[in-house]
């Protein structure tokens, strides 16, 4: 009886272990195409971004110099970086059938236009860009940021 309680135990526990980790490495889109040099960056390396490339929570996307990059977030979401920019996902959560929704951003420099998905839709107050200046609070809506 015990072998068997040990047994189930450590079943649950591996269940449970990669449910968490499928929930944290689930993508949040991909970029979708890149002109001339974009790097993504997260606390483990950074690297020459290519289109279809996943992009992750956590992730910074940078651009140089007469380049750009266009991402497409999971929610539909679309974002296109100008030259010299540099966006960070915060977080990104994308469940609608569980009312699990989120969509944080920080826009650190740069020009960014933004064609808001399906989070902006369901639940906008869960939508934020954040600048060193401001927050914006995101209604739904097409719309280009610079922050210089």
């Amino acid at each position: 009886m015990k072998s068997a309680c040990t047994v189930l135990f450590c079943i649950s526990l591996l269940l449970s272990c990669s449910l968490f980790a499928h929930a944290q490495f689930d993508s949040a889109g991909i970029i979708k195409t890149v002109s001339g040099d974009a790097f993504i960056t997260n606390s483990k390396s950074t690297i020459k971004a290519v289109a279809n490339m996943k992009i992750m929570v956590g992730d910074s996307i940078r651009t140089e110099a007469k380049s750009s990059a266009g991402l497409i977030f999971e929610d539909d979401t679309v974002v296109a970086l100008g030259p010299n920019s540099q966006m960070t996902i915060d977080s990104f959560l994308f469940n609608p059938a569980n009312k699990e929704l989120s969509f944080i951003t920080r826009l650190l420099h740069g020009t960014f236009s933004f064609i808001t998905g399906q989070i902006a839709k369901l639940a906008p107050d869960k939508v934020s860009l954040e600048t060193p200046d401001a927050t914006l609070g995101v209604r739904g809506t097409k719309f280009l940021v610079k922050v210089d």
